[in-house]
């Protein structure tokens, strides 16, 4: 059956997947975005519904400290009698794991594991569990270790031991990602090597013994790496599985680029059919496409359209860094949102701020909202944001007597645009193609009129790169700002591609 990738849309990298049953589980990366770790479900592989999060609590974890591209970094999903166990990194802190017995909720505190390296990732074989992460041993080598682990407590039960040092001759090799699993005779080991950006691939060893010594695939078992014109950049960090009729597929992140490898959506999850060919996985032809054909027994459905519900704070909501909760008051019809004295452009502030990823490169967003500023320099709009240092404001600002629309940038050199604004609520739109944005707003229920056009965030507002595009709400002014804005609708709504 024909479907389309990516699976899930927009800001979601390093994906990681578990089945129970009918049901499959698949969980992403959310660096310093809270709540963190977004959980997916799905029953079919190609129509997922965010369900939870597995940090949902702003004190299980120091969010207030994580800088842009710090936080939760690269999670492992995995089900062992009657248990979900995820385990992740947050920079400053180091490896975790939390579990619950119902992955929409309930997730217990985070257990440290004092194991270093990223990406770690867990297998349960017979009665023991197994801990691997990219820790590096005596030598210094980039390589995969492994050690046996107590999952509920995060207790090591035996010394690290280096089981690879990869495949790549490219040099650094960035060896991370790393999934150990038992699979007839063979224990398989799944890496990333080459970085995650244009040379990014998923890499392979197999042993009969979990402890090695491990034999090295040939070659790469998916890259992306030479092949322009697919439509898909970026393939790697993937994890195996097999589906509950008996097939094989893994899913991996990629990009949907608009240059030679960025997205400004991000690094997003896709899915691949595997077959095996002498006890070694193949994933597809080698390389990742938007369209694709596989063993599935449902249709893909088109994205829904996503609309707020303000009696209540949905899964999908995302806050930058650790949230002042008492800033957002979710009252049924409408949210209000205090303006808080931390901006956008703090590095390491608590902004009022709510956005979605954004899904599609067309798309667009609409909300409502009603501020009247009191004081000098206080604005509320929606923004397009992918870091501190790199975002777009669409907004009400009051500078002098006077109420303005306003648009500028962060990021890079940009004329800001700024209007007279008529009195009382204001209708903002924001329609998103591949290459640019266009503002509108509307006044007294008239027509929308366009505000500006404006070009997507680029790979120099990214930094890294770790995260991708959101778009949402914020309200930011001065100690002396007195009103709370009013918002009474948002809504995302995508094309089909």
């Amino acid at each position: 059956m024909r479907y389309q990738n990516p699976i899930v849309r927009g800001f979601n990298p390093d994906p990681s997947i578990c089945r129970v049953g009918n049901d499959y589980y698949l969980v992403t990366s959310s660096f310093e975005f809270f709540p963190g770790i977004p959980v997916y479900h799905s029953t079919d592989l190609v129509n997922w519904r965010q369900i939870g999060n597995c940090i949902e609590r702003t004190e299980q974890l120091p969010f207030e400290t994580a800088k842009a591209g710090e936080g939760i970094w690269a999670p492992t999903i995995r089900y062992h009698n009657g248990l979900f166990y995820v385990t992740s990194t947050f920079k400053g802190f180091g490896n975790f794991i939390v579990h619950s017995a119902d992955p929409a909720t309930g997730w217990s505190d985070p257990v440290k594991v004092n194991m270093t390296g990223i990406d770690p990732s867990i297998l349960f074989d017979g009665d023991k569990a197994y801990y691997c992460t990219n820790q590096r041993g005596m030598d210094d080598k980039e390589a995969i270790s492994l050690e046996e682990i107590d999952p509920y407590t995060g207790e090591l039960l035996s010394q690290a031991q280096v089981i690879w040092h990869g495949m790549s001759d490219d040099r650094p090799q960035y060896l991370e990602a790393p999934h150990v699993y038992h699979i007839g005779n063979w224990y398989y080991l799944l890496a990333a090597e080459g970085g995650t950006g244009f040379n990014h691939m998923i890499t392979a060893a197999r042993s009969r013994d979990i402890w090695g010594p491990y034999l090295s695939c040939e070659k790469p078992l998916l890259t992306n790496r030479y092949t322009e014109g697919t439509g898909v950049a970026c393939s790697g960090h993937g994890d195996l599985f097999q589906d509950g009729r008996g097939n094989w597929w893994t899913v991996h992140l990629a990009t949907r680029p608009d240059d030679s490898w960025y997205s400004h959506l991000g690094r997003e999850t896709f899915l691949l059919p595997v077959t095996w060919e002498n006890d070694w996985p193949v994933m597809n032809d080698g390389i990742s496409h938007i369209a694709c054909e596989g063993p599935l027994w449902k249709e893909q459905k088109p994205l829904e359209p996503w609309r707020a519900d303000f009696s209540c704070r949905q899964n999908e909501w995302l806050f930058v860094r650790k949230p002042v909760l008492k800033n957002y008051e979710f009252e049924g019809d409408r949210l209000r949102l205090s303006p808080s004295i931390d901006r956008l452009s703090d590095a390491l502030g608590q902004p009022s701020f709510l956005a979605l990823r954004q899904m599609n490169m067309e798309c667009t967003v609409e909300t409502a909202i009603n501020f009247q500023p009191t004081a000098e320099g206080s604005e509320a709009g929606l923004t397009i944001y992918i870091a501190d240092y790199g975002y777009y404001a669409f907004c009400l600002r009051q500078t002098g007597d006077q109420r303005y629309i306003a648009v500028y940038r962060r990021g890079a050199e940009f004329t800001p645009t700024l209007f007279p604004a008529m009195d009382g609520p204001v209708r903002l739109k924001i329609e998103a193609s591949k290459r640019e944005y266009t503002l509108f707003c509307a006044f007294n229920g008239d027509s929308y009129q366009r505000v500006a056009v404006v070009p997507v965030l680029t790979k120099a507002d990214a930094g890294k790169g770790f995260t991708g595009t959101l778009i949402g709400l914020y309200a930011q002014g001065s100690p002396s700002e007195k009103n709370k804005v009013e918002i009474t609708s948002f809504e995302m709504y995508s094309a089909a591609g």
